[in-house]
């Protein structure tokens, strides 16, 4: 059990440095953005520069933070309605969240397969993005991977929740 929770802590702690880069990048290329646009707006025209495809980098860095965080939050971020779940012992309550996980589970699998799909199509394709011309297979890829992380912390989580959910209530 102590291996699968610190499989899980360190796996959290590669989801968040992603999420936090995909984050900032997605602060600097806006900020970027706005200040040429202010730039060029107080030299009436004069200075043209401007952020190519921002738009576009905005969009993917959202894909990769928003994949990231949910792969680093799953044992956080359960809504749990206290009318259903007040009179059941913690051990119970586990064991629910836990087969609760396995959806989840099943869903990064889906999207990590389609996903997966996705990115060689485009490889095979030479699929680019519409306005910088990047590949898109190393984004898909990328995002394939993120919900593979986010199924593998919900698969360990669902473990913990199930077998071990007598002896979580005692390490936590």
């Amino acid at each position: 059990m102590q291996a699968l929770l610190r499989t899980s802590r360190w796996l959290e702690r590669l989801c968040r440095v992603i999420a936090g880069a995909a984050l900032v990048g997605m602060l600097a290329v806006t900020v970027i953005d706005v200040a040429l646009r202010y730039l060029y707006r107080l030299s009436d025209g004069a200075l043209s520069l401007s952020v190519t495809g921002s738009v576009e980098l905005v969009s993917y860095l959202m894909l990769f933070a928003l994949l990231a965080a949910m792969a680093a939050n799953v044992e956080k971020g359960q809504v749990v309605v206290e009318a259903f779940s007040h009179g059941l012992s913690e051990t119970v309550k586990a064991r629910v969240a836990g087969v609760y996980l396995l959806g989840f589970v099943a869903l990064g699998a889906v999207l990590c397969v389609g996903l997966w799909d996705s990115a060689a199509s485009a490889a095979s394709h030479g699929e680019t993005t519409q306005d910088l011309r990047i590949p898109m297979a190393p984004i898909y890829y990328v995002a394939a991977g993120l919900c593979a992380l986010l199924s593998l912390r919900c698969l360990l989580h669902a473990v913990l929740g199930t077998v071990f959910a007598h002896q979580v209530e005692s390490v936590e």
